[in-house]
């Protein structure tokens, strides 16, 4: 017995070590994204990387950052200090990545999954005819409302003009009820706001223009848009707590009911869909009709991962990449954390409300508007970003912010 019980027991061992060894001998790909604990992103990233771990033989550590954090970071790593792959957003962000020869070239693993990649999704990501990322989920600017709260107010749906909206937060506010809750903490969430307001006066391809540098900012549209915004801040429509709460906060706030309104990235339609109470999906209203229209959005194919160039093996890299692409974009997609770049080949019937709702804005959308610290390259969105905070803050106006800008990057 005593023999046996030896012989099951060196068995045992042996099998440990040589599953250790197994699992030493696996290529191990480093990934950085910014998929943290609390991100919406997280659960498919989870979900992705052991079922890439498993059908590629790969070991894959990734290590997460806070989103704004993560852009100083990524943009001051040099080339041979990025990881294997890296989460990027497309338009001119991942583009100075390009231009600064840092990443890989993906044209020759692209070959395996073009037919599952429609062309529109890949637009953002393409520079001079290649390809340099992949491309996960693609979103827009959403204005979630809490219908339980707006009933409170005598709403029964969403405003679909601006005067109605007007006239909603002004009966939310004599009830008690802080109509917007925004993030100064992360200007990124700023944009979320002013951006759709913009593009609503100017139209989008008036603004595609001025991020592409290729029109002004000196227009009096845009100023005037500007003090709109500013207006909504100063009659109390915003959560004057939210100059220094981060996302995450005002979020929550929203579904646990502090706020009537919500206007932030589609990627949070799984977890606001999932709360307790009555949410619903729309877009801000129309504030020129003769520029405008109600379907134009802000957002678009954005989040994306892309190959270190410095890769010790960057074509496995590339590989391992377009695995993780999909299969993040499969389980974001049924999370309701995005809508899917990839062509879905798996059941679609569970897919959540809010996501589905979204969805039906994008197909019925009639131009859109990359995110403008995306559009930008990283210099231009800097200085942009700051004058946004001091919107925010209500330290320039209208005309402030149009004569900075002018200023600083025309």
């Amino acid at each position: 017995m005593k023999k046996l019980v030896a012989l099951i027991l060196a068995a045992v061992m042996l099998l440990g070590i040589t599953s250790a060894f197994a699992e030493a001998e696996k290529p191990t790909l480093t990934l950085w994204s910014i998929a943290t604990e609390s991100d919406a992103n997280r659960p498919a990233y989870e979900a992705a990387i052991p079922a890439v771990e498993e059908a590629l033989g790969v070991k894959i550590v990734m290590e997460a950052f806070e989103n704004d954090s993560y852009k100083t970071k990524i943009k001051s790593t040099s080339a041979e200090e990025l990881p294997d792959i890296f989460f990027t957003w497309s338009g001119a962000f991942c583009g100075d990545f390009v231009a600064a020869n840092k990443v890989y070239c993906l044209d020759e693993e692209f070959k395996n999954y073009a037919e599952q990649l429609p062309e529109v999704m890949l637009q953002n990501s393409t520079y001079d005819g290649k390809h340099y990322a992949v491309p996960l989920t693609m979103n827009i600017v959403t204005l979630f409302a809490n219908m339980d709260l707006l009933k409170e107010a005598g709403y029964d749906a969403v405003p679909t003009t601006y005067e109605d909206l007007i006239a909603c937060c002004d009966a939310l506010v004599a009830k008690g009820i802080i109509p917007f809750g925004c993030s100064g903490n992360a200007t990124w969430c700023v944009t979320e706001y002013l951006e759709p307001i913009i593009e609503k006066t100017i139209g989008y391809e008036a603004m595609n223009e001025i991020f592409a540098g290729r029109a002004t900012w000196n227009d009096p549209a845009i100023a005037k848009a500007v003090d709109t915004f500013q207006e909504m801040i100063t009659k109390g429509y915003f959560d004057p707590d939210g100059l220094s709460l981060d996302n995450d906060t005002v979020k929550a706030n929203f579904i646990a009911g502090k706020y009537a309104f919500y206007q932030n990235g589609s990627w949070n339609c799984g977890e606001i869909n999932d709360a307790e109470g009555d949410f619903q999906a729309a877009l801000f209203p129309v504030m020129d009709a003769e520029k405008a229209t109600y379907g134009q959005v802000i957002g678009g194919p954005n989040d994306a991962l892309a190959v270190s160039a410095a890769s010790k093996d960057p074509a496995l890299a590339a590989k391992v990449a377009f695995a993780l692409g999909k299969e993040i974009c499969h389980y974001g997609y049924l999370a309701g954390s995005g809508l899917p770049a990839w062509t879905p080949d798996y059941d679609t019937s569970a897919v959540k409300p809010l996501v589905a709702d979204v969805a039906k804005m994008v197909s019925e959308s009639e131009g859109m508007v990359l995110f403008g610290d995306n559009a930008m390259s990283a210099d231009p969105a800097n200085i942009y970003l700051s004058y946004v905070a001091k919107v925010y803050g209500c330290e320039i106006d209208g005309a402030g912010f149009i004569e900075a800008l002018t200023n600083e990057l025309q």
